[in-house]
């Protein structure tokens, strides 16, 4: 067993890391599935989704040949429609709540006419918005993520002056770093921030870390107001022995590799464990055995019945050929030679429910052991705790706190998505960012800064 790079061909790392979810051929394909729309009253669908996209109005758009129209009724509720469109859970959204499947029949595929309408402005760069005159107000946001950028559209959009500092070379955040290739491409996420920024009055400002190249305070003070959309990244330990130990790896790392490098450049190992089986655990899974991989093992604490990723996800990895290991988990990596041999878990069976509503995983007494050569940690992303409490922000256990307004308890520095909530969609994103933009506009005309 080894942990290599280049296991496959040019032509089979193409094939695997395809469009998972091809998008409508012809417009008259899309027009088949856009009539069979009901057009409800009161749209089940739209209110399943956290951005309101008026659903049944883009649809009905599409099937008048209203292409333009139709991305601009996507764009003035979720500026990120297109990723969205490709990354969204829509089963348990809007095409879930689809009233087809209280008929028993194939849901209205919502997601894929979404995409054919988003696809087509950003490909064709459609000026869809146009920006309100400067009005002399300067906004500083921290991330180029989903949050930030939706955030400084919609004040772009009123005539604020809007900067953005981004950690990273490139904006989009977990679109662009967190989420696996065969579902949105690194190439997509690029030309979705450069079509989100052409409205202009957004400048994003690469490579400037919050608390290293730029502070908090140094934006208070030249900026009117600031909004803080950093979201989450750091990755949960496991804390047992063996777990620094050589061919164990962060599940977030081994994605943003993927997104960042060549799938030739990406080592991995020929027997692999994924620990956890949330969407993060599902991607690098599958993304392990497209990478040629000869066996990938996720290795869950709990039952089926209790698992985070949706049916769709987990159909995913075992259509891929991922094993599942129900009722296990980690309590020791063995290696030789300082390098990963052996994973040792406790067997797991189920107690009472949590907090979450799930049961408790206890420990048996019996442990069982895989033999890999690499392990992938996915057991969830904690928040930037260090960071925050350095710059005196109220928080709970490092998520950012705010008030029904966005507001922190630092005048003029408002927070939404990932950072606030620990983690969710990328259209819950999107929403924060819309709310936070929306307190920051009042905020600064019942403040009226100079």
């Amino acid at each position: 067993m080894a942990i290599i790079n280049h296991r496959l061909t040019a032509e089979q790392y193409e094939q695997n890391f395809s469009d998972i979810h091809p998008p409508f051929e012809t417009h008259n394909a899309a027009l088949v599935d856009a009539n069979r729309c009901l057009f409800c009253y009161d749209a089940p669908c739209t209110k399943s989704c956290p951005t309101s996209i008026n659903i049944p109005k883009f649809i009905k758009q599409i099937t008048t040949d209203n292409i333009k129209g139709s991305a601009h009724t996507i764009f003035s509720s979720n500026i990120f429609g297109g990723g969205c469109s490709k990354v969204c859970p829509v089963e348990k959204l809007c095409e879930g709540a689809c009233v087809y499947n209280l008929m028993e029949e194939e849901a209205i595929p919502i997601a894929k006419l979404q995409r054919y309408s988003t696809e087509k402005a950003i490909a064709q760069k459609w000026k869809l918005f146009e920006r309100k005159p400067s009005i002399g107000k300067k906004v500083a946001i921290v991330g180029a993520g989903p949050a930030g950028l939706s955030c400084a559209h919609v004040l772009s959009r009123e005539g604020i002056d809007v900067t953005v500092y981004e950690k990273e070379s490139k904006g989009g955040g977990l679109m662009t770093y967190g989420i696996a290739a065969y579902k949105v491409t690194p190439q997509f996420c690029e030309e979705e921030v450069n079509y989100i920024t052409s409205l202009g009055g957004i400048d994003i400002k690469y490579n400037q870390a919050l608390g290293e190249q730029v502070t908090l305070d140094e934006l208070r003070q030249n900026y009117d107001a600031v909004y803080l959309g950093f979201g989450v990244g750091l990755a949960r330990q496991l804390e047992i022995p063996g777990e620094n130990m050589e061919g164990v790896v962060d599940a977030l790392q081994f994605i943003y590799n993927i997104r960042s490098k060549q799938y030739k450049e990406i080592p991995v190992g020929d027997k692999v464990a994924v620990i956890g089986l949330g969407m993060t655990a599902i991607d690098a899974a599958t993304q392990a055995k497209r990478l040629g991989a000869k066996e990938v093992t996720i290795v869950y604490r709990r039952t089926e019945a209790e698992k985070p990723c949706t049916d769709v996800e987990l159909d995913i990895a075992k259509l891929d050929g991922c094993n599942l290991l129900w009722l296990a988990s980690p309590k020791e990596v063995i290696g030789k030679e300082g390098k990963v041999s052996q994973l040792v878990c406790s067997v797991m069976s189920l107690g009472e429910p949590d907090a979450s509503g799930r049961r408790s995983p206890i420990d048996t007494g019996n442990t069982l052991t895989l033999e890999v050569d690499m392990v992938i940690k996915a057991a969830g992303q904690i928040p930037f705790e260090q960071l925050v409490t350095t710059h005196q922000i109220n928080n709970n256990k490092g998520r950012v706190t705010i008030d029904s307004n966005c507001a922190t308890n630092m005048e003029g520095v408002f927070a939404g998505g990932d950072c606030v909530n620990g983690g969710k969609e990328v259209v819950d994103a999107v929403q924060a960012g819309k709310d936070g933009a929306a307190a920051i506009l009042e905020y600064l005309a019942t403040n009226n800064t100079n």
